[in-house]
C-alpha cells in the first residue's frame, strides 16, 4: 500500500506509540487524523507534527460509540477536504489497570477495573475499526493487487505471557490477537488487510508509570536488546506492515526475544 498521498486514522495518536507512528507516516507523505481523549495533548501533538494538512486532531473517547461516530463523521469530511483517500486504520489507544483476580485478603478484582480495560483495549479497538471500515472500503483500489488499505491493531506480549495482576489486560490483548485472522478473512473480499503488532515493554505514557523495580525486573527478562523498545521502532514496523502487501492475518511479536516470567 502506498503511503504518500494517503490518509490514516490513529486512535491514541497524541502520545507514545501512536504519535511516533503518525510522525513516521507523515514523513512518508501521509496525512494523519489523530484521535484522542485529551484536547490539550492532541493540540500539542498536531503542532509537533506540523499542523494541517499533515495532521488534525479529533476528540474521541474510544469507549463511547457515539464519540467514535462523531469522530468518523468529522474525519470523513476532513479527508474529502484534503483529497487524500483513507488507506489505514490504526487503533492504538490502550490502558492498563493491574489487579490480582483474587488478592491475599480474598477480595476479587473490581469489575469496574476489568470493564475499564476491556472497554478501551478491546471494545474501543473493535468500535474504531468497524466504524471506519466503510470509509476505507470506499477507497479506490490501488496497485496490481487492488488493495484498499490495512488495519494495524496493537496487542501486547501479555497476550501470550501475561503476568500476575494482568488478567484483564491479557484478556483484552489476547482477544485483539485472536480476532486478527478472522477479521482478515472477513475483509479479504474488499482488498483490506489486517495485521496486529504485539510489542513487549516500549517507552510510552503507560510504561512511564512503572516503578524502577518493575522496570528493572522486566529488563532482566529481555534477551537482546536488553532495553525497552523505542516508539520509533514500533512505528517503523507499522510502516513496513502498510507497505508489504503479503503481511496479512498475522500477529507480529516485537519484543527482542523477551518472554515474560509469571512475576517479577
Amino acid at each position: 500500500m502506498k503511503i504518500d498521498g494517503r490518509s490514516f486514522v490513529i486512535s491514541g495518536g497524541a502520545s507514545g506509540l501512536g504519535l511516533a507512528t503518525a510522525r513516521t507516516l507523515i514523513s512518508s507523505g501521509a496525512s494523519v487524523a489523530i484521535l484522542d481523549l485529551n484536547e490539550e495533548t492532541g493540540a500539542k501533538a498536531v503542532a509537533s507534527l506540523g499542523g494541517a494538512p499533515s495532521a488534525k486532531f479529533f476528540p474521541c473517547d474510544v469507549s463511547s460509540t457515539d464519540s467514535v461516530s462523531s469522530a468518523v463523521s468529522a474525519v470523513t469530511s476532513w479527508i474529502k477536504e484534503i483529497g487524500k483517500p483513507l488507506a489505514g486504520i490504526i487503533p492504538a489507544a490502550g490502558v492498563g489497570a493491574p489487579g490480582l483476580i483474587l488478592d491475599k485478603r480474598l477480595n476479587p478484582v473490581s469489575l469496574d477495573s476489568i470493564d475499564f480495560v476491556l472497554n478501551i483495549n478491546l471494545r474501543g479497538t473493535l468500535d474504531v475499526t468497524r466504524q471506519f471500515l466503510p470509509l476505507l472500503a470506499k477507497s479506490e483500489p490501488y496497485g496490481p493487487d487492488k488493495e484498499r488499505g490495512v488495519v494495524v491493531m496493537v496487542a501486547s506480549s501479555a497476550a501470550f505471557e501475561g503476568q500476575m495482576g494482568q488478567v484483564a489486560y491479557a484478556a483484552s490483548k489476547g482477544a485483539v490477537a485472536s480476532m486478527t485472522l478472522p477479521m482478515a478473512r472477513d475483509l479479504a473480499r474488499f482488498g483490506i488487510r489486517v495485521v496486529t503488532i504485539a510489542p513487549s515493554m516500549f517507552d510510552s505514557a503507560m510504561t512511564a508509570m512503572m516503578s524502577n523495580k518493575v522496570r528493572e525486573g522486566l529488563q532482566k527478562a529481555m534477551e537482546f536488546p536488553a532495553r525497552a523498545g523505542q516508539p520509533e521502532e514500533f512505528a517503523s514496523l507499522v510502516k513496513q506492515t502498510i507497505e508489504n502487501v503479503m503481511l496479512n492475518g498475522v500477529v507480529i511479536r516485537l519484543d527482542g526475544a523477551t518472554r515474560m516470567p509469571s512475576k517479577l
